[in-house]
């Protein structure tokens, strides 16, 4: 049996979540650093992975903060095993070709925008705060995501087949992002954040709309790939991306610039 949480071990946890997703994928995103197929691209692509590293500071700042053990957001990002990571599997996909990258984006972006809109009226004003500070980039962030999947979805023959590919491929992580749990029901309890299925009926009227004007058909199953946020369950990749992201302060612990 599940031992149940209490309120700040609850609190923890989404914290996690939060920070481990803007780190894992901004981890991802920062992989094109040098590799995008024009230079505008890549410098958005970096500006974009920077936003979400800032984000993960906030986030995983707080989250060491309520855990109270002397930890820093530095700790949590760098000196944890694969398995207390608590992102989405969604964002430890490899990114593929640009248009999977990108539509993997606007997936996650068009998630994280409705989140943290209702975040900004958390109960709890550090949460608010920072999800106020984030709303302003994700802004961004999503359209830029949203205009390039209309893009390369009603482009050219071949743009048009690899976004319908990589939607095929990618929705059925989607899902997981609407997944609640005993977690989700404690901060729901504290007025701290929403249940993540009260998102999906907004978040399905934005994504429809977007992926309409690209010309792409959603796919129609419901399953799920899921584990990510739970810690139960991560892909293989998670490993390998954090033997890259990790390595040095693995290589020398308390290591300072």
């Amino acid at each position: 049996m599940t031992r149940s949480l209490n309120k700040d071990e609850a609190f923890t946890q989404f914290l996690l979540r939060m920070g481990d997703n803007t780190l894992i994928l901004g981890h991802r995103v920062s992989e094109w650093c040098g590799h995008a197929p024009v230079l505008e691209e890549d410098i958005a692509l970096a500006n974009t992975a920077l936003d979400m590293i800032g984000q993960t500071q906030m986030w995983l700042g707080l989250a060491a903060e309520v855990q109270g053990d002397g930890k820093s957001a530095d700790d949590l990002a760098f000196l944890r095993d694969a398995w207390d990571f608590r992102n989405v599997l969604l964002v430890e996909v490899p990114n593929g070709d640009f248009g999977r990258t990108l539509m993997r984006q606007f997936l996650f972006d068009a998630w994280h925008s409705i989140q943290l809109g209702r975040l900004m009226k958390s109960s709890d004003e550090r949460v608010a705060a920072i999800a106020e500070k984030a709303s302003k980039e994700v802004a961004y962030h999503l359209e830029r995501s949203a205009d390039t999947v209309v893009g390369l979805g009603d482009g050219t023959e071949e743009s048009h087949r690899r976004m319908q590919e990589a939607l095929d491929y990618l929705w059925p992580y989607a899902g997981e992002m609407f997944q609640s749990d005993g977690v989700d029901a404690e901060m729901v309890k504290a007025g701290i954040a929403p249940d993540p299925a009260s998102l999906r009926e907004e978040y399905d009227t934005l994504v429809s709309r977007i992926l309409g004007d690209a010309t792409l058909t959603i796919p129609e199953s419901r399953f799920a790939h899921k584990g990510g946020r739970t810690g139960a369950m991560h892909t293989e990749h998670l490993g390998h991306l954090l033997t890259q992201m990790q390595w040095l302060q693995r290589a020398y612990p308390g290591a300072r610039w």
